[in-house]
């Protein structure tokens, strides 16, 4: 049998199985699920077609699924609202559930998550969100734009639509694809995904932990910081790492693998900044691999040895005294473990500039991945030199954005063959040139850039600015509990992965070093061999002052 005809049978058959646990996982739904769809002839119907064999799709796996279609002229459109092609509705006679556009890519998974949720008619929080949610007593309208391309948006996205089972006579939810609805992301200036907004107030820019979600719809603002009304569950356990990077899943599979009690506390999405990154082309055994399913690979293998908590945010972290137990207080429970390795990472450097911040989100964009689709056919400016800067203005030149890279030195820092790579795309580049200022009302429109060799101030027309001009270390929670610092900022330790402050340890990009994947890795894998080590044979106790005073 030749290889071409084996792969294809090796996918037929893993086809097959994916259907037949879908089938299993829709076939036990408690609830039919009705879904009208609304379309208008003329009107994206290369996207009315999709979301109808979308749904036809899921249908043939489960007679739960009950489809219905009507045209956008139709009383039932008029009746629910309905005004753009295409859209979903979910069980429209009890529940205000819409999906604007079709749910393909990323967003397959919100799709799935709100069939199962509606099928269910459970809202599935947290205790601490529910209890937020509970005390809403008016009506909440809720428009979450997502993009296909956004790994963080189902997540927000289902927040959502929990929060409307829980309260349907009070909230409502409509998800907005920002590609099939150029027009309504352009109204609510929504060019960064997710961006989340409540009765036309803007509550969350970016994916939220739940609980911050359900506390910005409570408050109509966005809330950073969510104190837990009660004392969370207690969890008690060897190691606690904190980061879901490749660094902070390496360290727990490495960490249950050595016998260790383990826990993997992440408030964001999985993954960290690979989880953005359009291509990765540098990673062992990977010739070229999409670094969302990078990620997914690396989730995947680390859940079959360890638990990982995401969604929680490290709110206080309360070291002992060498050999004592240290507590870990999260957004959800408490922690009380032996070690814990910071695998905070990094995040985003900002130019700060005038206009940066009131435009974040409004043409300021610091992930191409995320927000790139929505710049198709227009200007924009990619500001720094390094492998990140010339890996998404590739990414943009070939979704068909007009791209300029801006870069502050004289020559590229990017690896030789990117800097080739964007002279044979014709990607121009401003060499020794820095911005300014980045203007703009509602939207960005105008660049100021400045040229450091001869102090020339220019504007240029600009539809949007990403910025990659590298990573600051995440080193709050850090700087907080007193763990020494390098004079660059990041965490100080030993060979052996230990901080100054007994039981804390660290790994990956907030501890310096050249911030790359591989490297990552091998740093999450011996801070967990050294936990072991330093759990086995402390030491403190080597230390004759230690000894004397234990």
């Amino acid at each position: 049998m030749s290889a071409q005809r084996t792969s294809g049978r090796v996918e037929g058959l893993a086809r097959k199985e994916v259907e037949d646990q879908l089938r299993t996982l829709f076939g036990a739904l408690p609830r039919n699920v009705p879904i009208y769809l609304f379309t208008r002839r003329g009107e994206n119907d290369v996207l009315n077609e999709a979301a109808r064999d979308l749904i036809k799709a899921f249908r043939g796996l489960s007679s739960k699924i009950e489809f219905r279609e009507f045209d956008l002229s139709h009383e039932m459109a008029r009746k629910w609202g309905v005004t753009a092609s295409p859209t979903l509705l979910f069980d429209p006679e009890h529940l205000s559930i819409s999906y604007l556009g079709v749910p393909y890519g990323e967003e397959s998974r919100t799709f799935m998550g709100t069939l199962i949720l509606v099928g269910h008619r459970e809202a599935n929080l947290s205790d601490q969100a529910r209890r937020v949610i509970e005390q809403i007593d008016s009506p909440r309208r809720i428009r979450v734009f997502v993009s296909p391309t956004c790994p963080y948006c189902p997540e927000q996205a289902i927040h959502a639509v929990k929060a409307a089972l829980l309260l349907p006579q009070l909230i409502s939810v409509e998800m907005i694809d920002i590609q099939a609805n150029p027009d309504l992301a352009s109204r609510y200036s929504a060019f960064s995904v997710p961006q989340t907004f409540a009765n036309d107030i803007l509550i969350g820019q970016g994916l939220q932990a739940e609980e911050l979600f359900a506390l910005s719809l409570q408050k109509l603002e966005p809330q950073t910081v969510f104190i837990p009304e009660s004392t969370a569950e207690e969890v008690e356990t060897d190691v606690v790492v904190v980061g879901g990077g490749p660094a902070g899943l390496t360290a727990g599979i490495y960490a249950v693998r050595s016998g260790l009690r383990t826990a993997v506390v992440e408030k964001g999405p999985l993954g960290g900044q690979i989880a953005t990154t359009p291509i990765v082309e540098n990673y062992p055994g990977f010739t070229r691999v999409a670094g969302k399913t990078l990620v997914d690979i690396m989730v995947s293998h680390a859940l079959e040895y360890v638990q990982i908590f995401q969604g929680e945010e490290v709110l206080d972290l309360q070291p002992g005294a060498p050999g004592e137990k240290i507590t870990v207080q999260t957004s959800r429970r408490r922690f009380i473990t032996r070690a814990v390795i910071l695998a905070t990472g990094a995040r985003h450097k900002h130019l700060s500039v005038p206009g940066e911040g009131e435009l974040s989100g409004r043409g300021v964009s610091y992930c191409a991945t995320c927000d790139g689709q929505l710049f198709t056919g227009k200007s924009v400016l990619i500001v720094g030199g390094g492998n990140t800067a010339a890996t998404e203005a590739l990414y943009l030149h070939n979704l068909g954005v007009r791209v300029t890279v801006v870069h502050r030195r004289g020559e590229m820092r990017a690896q030789d063959y990117l800097v080739r790579d964007l002279e044979d795309k014709k990607i121009p580049i401003l060499y020794n040139t820095e911005v300014k200022a980045i203007r703009g009302r509602e939207q960005v429109t105008e660049v100021d850039l400045i040229n450091n060799q001869t102090g020339e101030v220019y504007p240029v027309p600009a539809d949007g600015v990403f910025v990659a001009v590298g990573y600051e270390p995440t080193v709050d929670l850090a700087r907080k509990i007193g763990v020494e610092l390098t004079p660059d900022g990041f965490i100080k330790r030993d060979a052996h992965h230990r901080t100054n402050i007994p039981g804390i340890f660290a790994a990956g990009d907030v501890e310096g070093g050249y911030k790359q994947i591989v490297t990552a890795v091998g740093q999450g894998s011996e801070a967990a061999l050294s936990v072991y080590e330093e759990l086995m044979h402390p030491s403190w106790k080597e230390s004759p002052l230690m000894a004397q005073t234990a």
